[in-house]
């Protein structure tokens, strides 16, 4: 195996991209969110070629983002509805949106989120979830996790700026 594969199957951001990081994945996703669960509404939605639509939900589905339930027998169709794997892509698509507007929409932004209750507009953004701490480039960095390869050790080890003190040893095996 190279060492770029390793990386690739050891990384989370590697294997998510692997996952969903087609084009229509995420559009797919976007629409799920939005409460579409029926092959002819993404398609309508997106205007994509039914054998893509087709590939993609049934990848989608085997990586468990999405459940198929049969909602007509004759002839047979499927809801694809989110699962709670699914569901936790959400907060990804909304880092998106809030992305995209704040640096792709000179003109102002077509599409916000705002809370269900009050149509009041809100602003997403990453925190850490014990100190609700915002996460940003600034107050975070990459480190090695318990399972991490030596390799991967290496890697950021080489690219951290944490004092020494802060910065783990050990193989994670």
């Amino acid at each position: 195996m190279t060492s770029t594969a390793r990386q690739a199957d050891e990384c989370p951001i590697a294997r998510t991209m692997h996952c969903v990081g087609e084009w229509w994945s995420i559009l797919i996703l976007r629409d799920a969110f939005q409460g579409l669960s029926r092959f002819d509404e993404f398609q309508r939605s997106l205007g994509v070629a039914s054998n893509i639509l087709a590939r993609r939900l049934k990848h989608l589905t085997e990586i468990g983002l999405f459940e198929r339930r049969l909602y007509s027998q004759r002839p047979p169709r499927y809801d694809y509805v989110l699962t709670a794997r699914g569901r936790d892509f959400f907060p990804v698509v909304s880092a998106m949106l809030a992305w995209g507007n704040r640096h792709l929409a000179p003109e102002g932004a077509s599409v916000l989120l705002a809370e269900r209750a009050s149509g009041k507009p809100v602003e997403p953004v990453v925190l850490d979830r014990p100190s609700l701490t915002p996460i940003t480039l600034d107050t975070v960095v990459l480190i090695a996790g318990p399972r991490a390869s030596a390799d991967m050790h290496e890697r950021l080890n080489s690219r951290r700026a944490l004092p020494p003190a802060l910065i783990p040893t050990g193989s994670g095996a």
